[in-house]
């Protein structure tokens, strides 16, 4: 089987498996990483099949929607590209980047390091800020019922990698323990580019809905 075939194959495969996910977990977050990790990686040195299929399928099963098992996606992942006979090498690599590409993976115990994770880790951080970013926060944060902002409550940017997974805080919180770190984390200089962007969009955002809290305009 031809790489463009490999990666027709894995594309149906992800949409038929994302067809009811999570609005910010779905195939349109795929496509996004997907599309952002073919950018990144024209001005990289590394592997274009294994970001490729990285990226297409780091979110097959995320933890957060399998009862916080983080093992179910890597194993998934692994079954599927041994169906399409994809080589051994490129499978464990691949598997490799979805088991440490996550905020929380690589905040709290960096165990895999690759050009190739470093191009699909940029990709899916990008679109956990700017525009998209921000709906997509409040997206989930709908999902899990939670608050928008409580003043009262304020956010935890020490957290262990548990309090992290079971966090309830209200969604813009989340801006401050997670999305606003995010533009510092970049590991391409591509990546570290479009994030400035959206990382001022974010703060932007956030003196308004300040303003708006209170009354203001």
């Amino acid at each position: 089987m031809n790489t463009e075939e490999i990666i027709l194959r894995t594309v149906a495969y992800v949409k038929d498996e994302l067809a009811h996910a999570e609005g910010g977990h779905d195939w349109w977050h795929i496509y996004r990483v997907w599309k952002t990790a073919k950018e990144i990686l024209v001005k990289e040195e590394c592997d274009p099949l294994t970001v490729e299929l990285a990226a297409l399928l780091h979110d097959i099963a995320d933890s957060k929607f399998n009862g916080g098992d983080e093992t179910v996606g890597p194993r998934k992942a692994e079954q599927f590209l041994q169906s399409l006979d994809v080589n051994a090498e490129v499978i464990v690599h691949v598997v490799n980047i979805i088991k440490n590409m996550s905020f929380k993976s690589s905040h709290f115990d960096r165990g895999f390091v690759s050009k190739e994770l470093m191009v699909v880790q940029d990709a899916d951080r990008l679109d956990a800020i700017g525009a998209i970013g921000i709906a997509r926060a409040f997206n989930y944060g709908g999902y899990k019922n939670r608050g928008l902002y409580d003043p009262d409550i304020k956010p935890n940017t020490n957290m262990t990698k548990e309090e992290y997974k079971n966090s309830s805080a209200p969604t813009i919180n989340h801006f401050y323990e997670k999305l606003l770190l995010l533009k510092d984390k970049m590991n391409t200089a591509t990546g570290k580019a479009l994030a400035q962007k959206r990382h001022d969009f974010m703060v932007e955002y956030l003196e308004q809905f300040y303003r708006e809290w209170v009354g203001g305009s």
